[in-house]
């Protein structure tokens, strides 16, 4: 079991510029267990930073940057699909309710509560969920399950219709 990476004063951790960083391995990531194509054998990690700076408006931000690959269940057929992850994000600290309520109204506007010991692995896995597809799948004729009908749709075409007989005998009456 990996230790848990937590912010004790998130407000803190901005006003004095701090950064964290790690490996997360995917298997301690339990929510995102369920998205993931074969859980129980996964031994990748995740590198992850975190840091905390203000933003161009001078309000009090996280940036979180994670990296690495896990492997999904395609949705159309069923087999393991690699996805490169790559982000990078950032989340504005609200500093009561009201606020963090504002910044939802907005809605373009990602916003977390500023409250003593945030979860840094939460967020994370939060980043992680919310930037995977609703419906992954491989790009066109890449699955598996496709793969044979194409070589049926090949074999079809060698053979011969039998409609081409009936036009051969056309031909000859």
């Amino acid at each position: 079991m990996s230790v848990r990476f937590v912010i004790e004063d998130p407000l803190d951790f901005v006003y004095n510029a701090k950064t964290h960083h790690g490996k997360v391995p995917i298997t301690a990531l339990f929510r995102l267990q369920d998205y993931l194509f074969e859980n129980t054998e996964n031994t990748n990690t995740l590198s992850y930073q975190i840091s905390g700076k203000h933003d161009a408006s001078n309000k009090p931000t996280l940036y979180i940057r994670v990296e690495g690959e896990i492997y999904l269940c395609c949705q159309r057929c069923l087999g393991s699909l690699k996805h490169i992850l790559d982000l990078r994000t950032s989340l504005l600290l609200a500093k009561s309710e009201s606020e963090l309520n504002q910044f939802d109204k907005d809605g373009s506007i990602d916003a977390v509560l500023a409250t003593s010991d945030l979860d840094v692995l939460n967020l994370i896995e939060d980043e992680i969920i919310l930037s995977l597809s609703i419906s992954a799948r491989h790009q066109e004729g890449e699955c598996e399950i496709h793969k044979p009908e194409v070589q049926e749709i090949k074999n079809a075409e060698n053979i011969k219709s039998p409609f081409s007989a009936l036009a051969e005998l056309k031909k000859i009456h």
